[in-house]
């Protein structure tokens, strides 16, 4: 039937290209963004799921920056308890050379004084061993603590150790010091014991220092894996996305000429009238 108010061919052909068009704008966008899924009226589902996972992506990230703050502070304190284990074993041998009963007085005057400077050089180090405003060897702090997990509910406790003198660790007072060949004998005995101690704390504190470092490593992977996942779920095949769009082009330049064509089929109407 041959009609000028209804062109059914042309309404045809205006859906198909709508639908191209719809196809085309769709393709584009996933090859400006990369991705397949850009939004949640894509696929409501996998959008949720990536989006939970970039979450905790992000989680992780604050993680690992926490982490990091933490092994900085320890690092800081180790090599603070390192410098003074140095300075203990040089006045050990002042203590020790002090304590030889064949030394003249000023001689021993001569060892105490190094001893003392070197015992102040260890309050110097103690009160300086800070990093981001908190010192792990002045007994300022119980203990630091690192996030673990990306909800927060799990951390990492690294605890205060000491170093001060007199404290638990160094038991040299901070006001040692010999003028006799028995009490130089005395500081020499309670510096050794403070060596002991101090090798224990750092123990301790490298033992903190390393599940800080591996538990960093753990995060960093994980983060890895779940960003992975997320591009297995929502990023464009690009190479694919590609042909598609230049298949979609020459469809939509056909659909247009169909479209064409149908519009002008109304006009052979007129030949029935000449």
């Amino acid at each position: 039937m041959a009609t000028i108010n209804t062109n059914a061919g042309a309404m045809i052909a205006l859906q198909n290209l709508n639908k191209t068009n719809m196809e085309l704008e769709q393709v584009q966008t996933r090859i400006n963004t990369g991705l397949a899924v850009s939004s949640a009226k894509d696929n409501g589902g996998l959008f949720a799921i990536a989006q939970s996972m970039r979450a905790d992506v992000a989680g992780y990230r604050a993680v690992s920056n926490s982490i990091d703050l933490a092994v900085s502070t320890v690092d800081v304190a180790l090599a603070a308890g390192e410098a003074i284990s140095d300075i203990l074993v040089e006045m050990k041998e002042k203590a020790l050379a002090g304590s030889d009963t064949s030394l003249d007085t000023a001689s021993r005057t001569a060892l105490n004084e190094d001893f003392k400077a070197l015992r102040d050089q260890i309050s110097t180090i103690v009160s300086n061993a800070e990093f981001n405003g908190t010192n792990l060897i002045n007994n300022s702090v119980a203990s630091i603590s690192a996030l673990a997990n990306a909800d927060g509910s799990n951390t990492i406790t690294v605890l205060d150790e000491n170093l001060s003198l007199g404290g638990g660790v160094v038991t040299v007072a901070a006001t040692a010091s010999f003028s006799t060949a028995a009490a130089a004998s005395t500081q020499a005995t309670a510096i050794a014991t403070s060596l002991n101690n101090l090798n224990s704390s750092l123990a301790r504190l490298g033992t903190g220092s390393k599940s800080l470092e591996i538990h960093k490593t753990f995060v960093g992977k994980l983060s890895d894996a779940l960003e992975k996942g997320i591009g297995n779920l929502v990023d464009a095949d690009l190479a694919k996305e590609s042909a598609r769009l230049q298949s979609l082009q020459v469809k939509q330049q056909l659909g247009i000429q169909a479209l064409s064509i149908a519009n002008s089929a109304p006009s052979s109407i007129l030949g029935y009238f000449r």
